[in-house]
């Protein structure tokens, strides 16, 4: 009785699973996997080999990689000052780096934008103090920049969750044994920090790999991601089946992404629940 109460108590999770996920990850790779007429093709899929598609391939990848970089050397010392400080998960502290998470991400790309515009208000600044002005808007940078200010919260939280778990007496025990601090750091903080550090790679690569919102609006039309050829297949060539096959080979990159956090990850410790 109480199994059948725990199937039906789970009912709507999988009803959720099936019409939000199920279905439309089988849209794609029946779109992917077919052409206009509905006969079995690659080609949507070897289409990511055009020169444009692989341009806007490598560089989603190359300003992926960057931001994930910066926002974990940002992160990690972060991290370090709030297990420091031993403010715990409901602190006001930690609830600082959470609440920008609760504003709608558009609007907050929309502010950067404002801010980065030629008119915008970091160059009005730097106009009255008669300092050169900031030309970043529509560049990598911008782009990179909007990435770092949106997904470092997913990178501080897990890696400060897993610094959270370090029992202060194994560090005791190795200053107790002669060990300095930068061989505490290298030999157990760092390796005992690992799963949050894999997990907040993850929660920030696979997002920046696949936005469209950020270089949208930072970027302009000067930059093209291989998300925003993505979503102009999809919204503008009206292109189902290429824009599904171009995501069918960006789901490669993100499922690989995951087994290597699942691997270095396996109890989940990085997880910040």
């Amino acid at each position: 009785m109480n199994s059948m109460k725990k199937k039906l108590l789970g009912l709507p999770y999988y009803l959720w699973c099936v019409v939000f996920i199920l279905i439309p990850l089988g849209m794609v790779f029946y779109y992917g996997l077919t052409d206009k007429s509905g006969a079995f093709t690659l080609e949507n899929i070897v289409s990511i080999t055009a020169p444009e598609h692989l341009k806007a391939l490598f560089l989603a990848l190359l300003l992926s990689v960057i931001a994930t970089l910066l926002c974990l050397l940002l992160a990690y010392p972060l991290a370090m000052i709030l297990c420091g400080m031993q403010v715990n998960q409901h602190s006001f502290i930690v609830f600082i780096f959470i609440l920008p998470m609760w504003m709608n991400f558009l609007l907050r790309t929309l502010a950067w934008q404002t801010l980065l515009e030629k008119t915008g208000v970091i160059n009005s600044i730097l106009h009255f103090l008669h300092l050169p002005g900031l030309n970043i808007i529509n560049t990598p940078y911008a782009i990179v920049l909007g990435m770092v200010y949106n997904f470092l919260p997913f990178m501080v939280l897990p890696i400060y969750n897993a610094l959270s778990k370090i029992d202060d007496n194994v560090i005791q025990a190795a200053r107790d044994l002669g060990a300095n601090g930068l061989q505490v750091f290298l030999k157990i903080t760092l390796p005992l920090s690992t799963p949050g550090i894999i997990s907040g790679i993850t929660m920030v690569f696979v997002p920046a790999l696949t936005t469209f919102v950020i270089s949208k609006l930072l970027g302009g039309s000067k930059v093209l991601l291989i998300g925003n050829v993505i979503e102009e297949e999809f919204t503008q060539a009206s292109n189902w089946h290429l824009g599904s096959g171009l995501s069918i080979v960006l789901m490669i990159f993100i499922l690989v992404n995951m087994i290597l956090s699942a691997v270095f990850d396996k109890d989940g410790e990085g997880n910040f629940l």
